[in-house]
């Protein structure tokens, strides 16, 4: 038996990874899918264009469903009194998500509209800081289908939020991703542990393309 192995024994032995299940009323949240994050020659940047076309599946599921779709991205001016200045002293790479850069535009193959918006964060969660709780409340959401990237920062975190503001977090494996495949996996191996459902991309879009039909 494998470390891993070894390891998902132990927690479903203890009780973990348990399968929480969609709800009846989805959104879907993007989260920092961003240039600066995939475009590799950024120092946040890595190959994400699987990712990409992963999250661009659900989309295309979504619309037709008119889900509440929300994206996310995350900047920061010149201001010296930058709440983030910790987050930023700790990975000073960030200093390249400037205000009104192209590095902090949502990348343009997710062909974003108008309809879906975009929320501003400093932080890791696209809770912290943000209108999303009441956005999803106002929507009577109760199932946050969360893509996007990174699987150990901003996804991890955005999680970890939605279970504790009472929604239900899914995580398709593969629209979500990271910089270094040993953290991407270790995330979703905690994620699915403790926090949320990480599933197949198949089975969250045969379930997006399954809802009622908007107005039914």
């Amino acid at each position: 038996m494998t470390n891993f192995d070894a390891t998902q024994q132990l927690y479903q032995e203890r009780g973990f990874s348990r399968r929480i299940g969609f709800g009846r009323r989805p959104a879907l949240l993007i989260v920092d899918v961003i240039q600066a994050f995939t475009d590799p020659a950024s120092p946040l940047g890595s190959d994400l264009n699987a990712v990409v076309a992963a999250i661009r599946s659900l989309l295309d599921a979504a619309r037709p469903e008119g889900i509440p779709i929300v994206f996310t991205t995350v900047a920061y001016d010149e201001s010296v009194w930058q709440p983030a200045q910790i987050f930023i002293t700790k990975v000073p790479a960030l200093k390249v998500l400037k205000l009104g850069t192209p590095a902090v535009e949502v990348d343009p193959r997710l062909e974003r509209r108008a309809t879906e918006p975009v929320l501003l964060k400093q932080f890791a969660s696209a809770f912290f800081g943000t209108a999303l709780a009441s956005l999803l409340a106002a929507q009577n959401c109760d199932t946050l289908i969360v893509t996007g990237c990174t699987t150990s920062g901003c996804v991890r975190a955005s999680v970890v939020d939605a279970l504790q503001y009472g929604f239900r977090p899914i995580v398709p494996r593969e629209a979500v991703g990271d910089r270094a495949d040993g953290p991407h996996q270790a995330n979703l191996f905690d994620i699915q542990a403790k926090y949320g459902d990480v599933l197949a991309l198949d089975e969250v879009v045969q379930y997006l393309q399954a809802l009622p039909a908007p107005g039914a």
